[in-house]
C-alpha cells in the first residue's frame, strides 16, 4: 500500500479485514512498527471522530501524531498554479504539503466539497494537488467525493457482527436540514459494492441517484419500504443531488427511519456515521435500540486508521 483514498487502494480487502480484526483483538501489539515515526494530520474542516480517532490509532502503534487546522492553525494557502498571490493567501500549498512532508512520515488530509463545482469536487482537484506535492504517503481523511475510513469502519463493524454467510447491506437516504455531500455514500457504495458476501441495496428517492461510477454491482430500489425488506444491516446518510449538483430537491420526512421501518427488516443492525441530526435524520427510538450499533461503528474508526498506517509504516 502505498497511499490510501479509495478501495481500490485497499488491495486485497479480505487480507485488510483480518489484519484490522487481529489488531483490533490486540491493538497494543504491534508498537514496533510506529515506533520513532510521526504521523501528521491536516485538515481543511471540522472533525470530531477523525481528528480523534486518528491520533489514538497512532498513538497504538506507538507513534507520535500532530494535527495541523488549515487556515486557522497556519497561514492562509493558495491552491492556484501560477498564482500571482498579492491577495489574501500567503503560502502555496506546493510548498506547504513539501514542508509538511518533511515533518512526518505519513500524512493524514482531510478536505471538503464546494457543493457548487461538480467539475471540481469530483475532479478531487484540492486532494489531488496534495498527493502531486507530498513526499510521503497519504491517508484520505475525507476528500471531496469519499471517505474511506468510514466505510473501511463499517466493514469491520459488519464484519464481526454478521451471523450469517451472506448478509443483505441496505444504504438509505435520510432526510436532513442541510445540503450535504455525498462523500459518506459514495464511498460505502465504492465499498460494499465489491464485498462478495454481501447482497447490496440503495434507496433514496427519484433525483438522489449517486455517481454510477461508485454504484455499479448494487440495487437501486426507489421503493424504501420494499428495499428494506429482510435486511441485515441498515445504513442511514442523507446527500444531496448529483445529478442537480449540491441542490436538496426535496426532503419528505417519511424517509426518517423509525421502528416501523425497522420492523420490514430482518432483526437488522443499524449503521450511521454520525453525526446524525436525531429524530430528522433517524428517530431516538432507532438510534438508541439494542440493534444500534453506532458507537461500535465509531470506536472502529480507530481500528480502521490504525490498520492503514499499519500498512503504511511496516
Amino acid at each position: 500500500m502505498k497511499k490510501f483514498t479509495s478501495f481500490a487502494d485497499a488491495g486485497d480487502y479480505k487480507a485488510l479485514l483480518q489484519q484490522a480484526l487481529e489488531i483490533k483483538a490486540n491493538p497494543y501489539g504491534y508498537q514496533h512498527i510506529g515506533r520513532n515515526k510521526t504521523v501528521g494530520l491536516i485538515f481543511f474542516n471540522p472533525s470530531l471522530r477523525t481528528r480523534l480517532s486518528s491520533v489514538k490509532a497512532a498513538y497504538n502503534l506507538g507513534a507520535q501524531a500532530w494535527v495541523l487546522n488549515a487556515g486557522a492553525d497556519s497561514w492562509t494557502l493558495e491552491m492556484a498554479d501560477g498564482a500571482v498571490m498579492n491577495g489574501g493567501t500567503q503560502e502555496h500549498i506546493k510548498d506547504a504539503i513539501a514542508v509538511m512532508s518533511q515533518y512526518c512520515d505519513v500524512l493524514g488530509v482531510r478536505t471538503f466539497p464546494t457543493l457548487k463545482d461538480k467539475a471540481e469536487d469530483y475532479g478531487e482537484v484540492v486532494f489531488n494537488k496534495i498527493l502531486q506535492y507530498a513526499t510521503v504517503p497519504v491517508i484520505s481523511l475525507e476528500s471531496a467525493t469519499l471517505h474511506p475510513l468510514q466505510s473501511f469502519a463499517d466493514l469491520i463493524t459488519v464484519a464481526e457482527t454478521k451471523q450469517k454467510e451472506r448478509v443483505k447491506v441496505v444504504l438509505t437516504w435520510a432526510p436532513h436540514v442541510r445540503a450535504l455531500p455525498q462523500c459518506v455514500p459514495n464511498s460505502f457504495c465504492d465499498w460494499f459494492s465489491e464485498i462478495d458476501w454481501v447482497d447490496f441495496v440503495i434507496t433514496h428517492p427519484e433525483g438522489y441517484e449517486l455517481d454510477p461510477k461508485f454504484t455499479k454491482g448494487a440495487r437501486i430500489e426507489y421503493d424504501q419500504k420494499k428495499a428494506l425488506e429482510g435486511a441485515d444491516y441498515v445504513q442511514a446518510k442523507n446527500w444531496s443531488s448529483y445529478l442537480d449538483y449540491g441542490q436538496v430537491l426535496g426532503n419528505d420526512p417519511t424517509w426518517m427511519l423509525t421502528p416501523e421501518h425497522m420492523a420490514l427488516t430482518d432483526g437488522a443492525k443499524f449503521l450511521h456515521c454520525l453525526p446524525v441530526r436525531r429524530n430528522v435524520e433517524v428517530s431516538d427510538a432507532v438510534l438508541d435500540a439494542p440493534g444500534s450499533l453506532i458507537i461500535q461503528e465509531a470506536g472502529n474508526r480507530t481500528i480502521s486508521m490504525q490498520t492503514v498506517l499499519h500498512e503504511l509504516l511496516k
